[in-house]
C-alpha cells in the first residue's frame, strides 16, 4: 500500500516563546482515503483549514487522534465543522471526553494554566462522528493502543510508516547526525506500561516514524529503542536522586540526566527559545517519574538501582 501524499503542517504558535516546529498536524493520502493525524488545538484550526485548502483537500475521510491532549485534539470538533463527513478515530478511553469535554478542558486549564487559554477551549465532537477501530479504511491503516504518555494514547501504522504520537517522547531537529530526544511522561506514569507499548511498536518493525513533537525520522526502530532506554535511564536517575538523601533540586537532577543520557544532553545544541520551551515541559515528565518511583515498594526501588 503506497502513501501518495505525506505532508507535515506546522501549527506554530506566536506565543509563548519557542512554540515553533513543535505542534504539527499530518496530511496522509493513500489510494483509498485522505487522513489528518492530530489536528491540533482550536487556536490553529484556521491555519490547518487554510493549509488543507491550499493543498487541494476538499474531503477528509478520517481524523486520527494519537491522544486527546488539548494540543493534539482540542480543535477536532472545529475541524469537523469544515469536514463533517470525516470519522474521528480515538482511543476508547478518550471518546467520552471528546463528546463531553468539560472535564478535559478544566483539567487542561489546571495543568497548563495560561497556555491552555492560548490553545483555546476544547470543542465537543458529535458522538456519531467518533469511535475506535483497529482496522481503518479496509485495513490500509492499523490502530494500536499504546498507553504510556497518556492512558488514551494510540499509534497508527500506514504501510511501513508509524504515526507514533508521543509513544517515544519528543525530538527536535539538530544538524548532522545528532539526535535530541526526551521522554514525555506526565502523571500518571507507569514504567512497565510505557515499556510494553514501546516493545510492541518495536516488534512491528516500522521503517519510518512520525513524532507528534516533532518530525519524520527514517530509522524508526532505532528511535523507539532510544526512547525505551531513556525511560530506564531517567527512572534510575530519579530513583538514585531520591535515594541519595541530599534533597537534590531540579537543577541537580537535570545535571544527572545530562550526564547519564547522551541524547538528552544534546539539549545544549538547541536554539535558545526552543531550549526554553523544552525546559518548560520538563517538570511534568520529572513529576510523573518521581511519583512512579515514590509509589514503588522498597525492593522495587532497589531493583531499579541494581542493589
Amino acid at each position: 500500500m503506497a502513501i501518495e501524499t505525506l505532508d507535515c503542517i506546522d501549527l506554530d504558535q506566536p506565543e509563548p516563546e519557542g512554540f515553533r516546529s513543535f505542534i504539527s498536524s499530518w496530511l496522509c493520502v493513500t489510494e483509498n482515503c485522505t487522513v489528518v493525524v492530530d489536528p491540533g488545538p482550536l487556536s490553529t484550526i484556521p491555519l490547518l483549514v487554510s493549509e488543507l485548502g491550499r493543498r487541494g483537500v476538499s474531503r477528509l475521510d478520517y481524523i486520527l487522534l494519537t491522544h486527546i491532549h488539548i494540543d493534539h485534539a482540542g480543535g477536532t470538533g472545529a475541524l469537523l465543522k469544515e469536514f463533517p463527513e470525516a470519522l474521528v478515530i480515538c482511543h476508547p478511553d478518550g471518546v467520552r471526553h471528546l463528546i463531553a469535554p468539560e472535564k478535559l478542558w478544566q483539567g487542561s486549564r489546571q495543568v497548563l494554566g495560561k497556555l491552555a487559554e492560548v490553545y483555546g477551549e476544547i470543542v465537543p465532537v458529535p458522538a456519531e462522528s467518533i469511535l475506535f477501530s483497529e482496522d481503518i479504511s479496509e485495513g490500509e491503516i492499523r490502530a494500536f493502543l499504546t498507553p504510556g504518555h497518556a492512558q488514551h494514547h494510540c499509534c497508527y501504522l500506514v504501510g511501513d510508516l508509524l504515526f507514533g504520537g508521543e509513544v517515544a517522547g519528543v525530538r527536535c531537529d539538530l544538524p548532522g547526525d545528532a539526535i535530541f530526544m526526551r521522554p514525555a511522561t506526565p502523571p500518571r506514569f507507569i514504567l512497565e506500561v510505557a515499556l510494553d507499548s514501546l516493545d510492541r511498536m518495536i516488534a512491528l518493525g516500522p521503517k519510518r516514524m512520525v513524532f507528534a513533537h516533532h518530525g519524520l525520522v527514517e530509522m524508526a526502530v532505532k528511535h523507539l529503542e532510544i526512547a525505551r532506554e531513556q525511560l530506564l535511564v531517567w527512572v534510575r536517575c530519579i530513583a538514585g536522586s531520591a535515594a541519595s538523601g541530599t534533597g537534590e533540586g531540579e537543577e541537580e537532577l537535570v545535571a544527572r540526566l545530562e550526564q547519564a543520557d547522551p541524547y538528552y544532553r544534546n539539549v545544549r545544541l538547541l536554539p535558545e527559545d526552543i531550549r526554553a520551551r523544552e525546559r518548560y515541559f520538563l517538570g511534568n515528565s520529572l513529576k510523573g517519574m518521581a511519583e512512579y518511583v515514590a509509589a514503588l515498594p522498597e525492593e522495587g526501588r532497589r531493583a531499579l538501582l541494581g542493589e
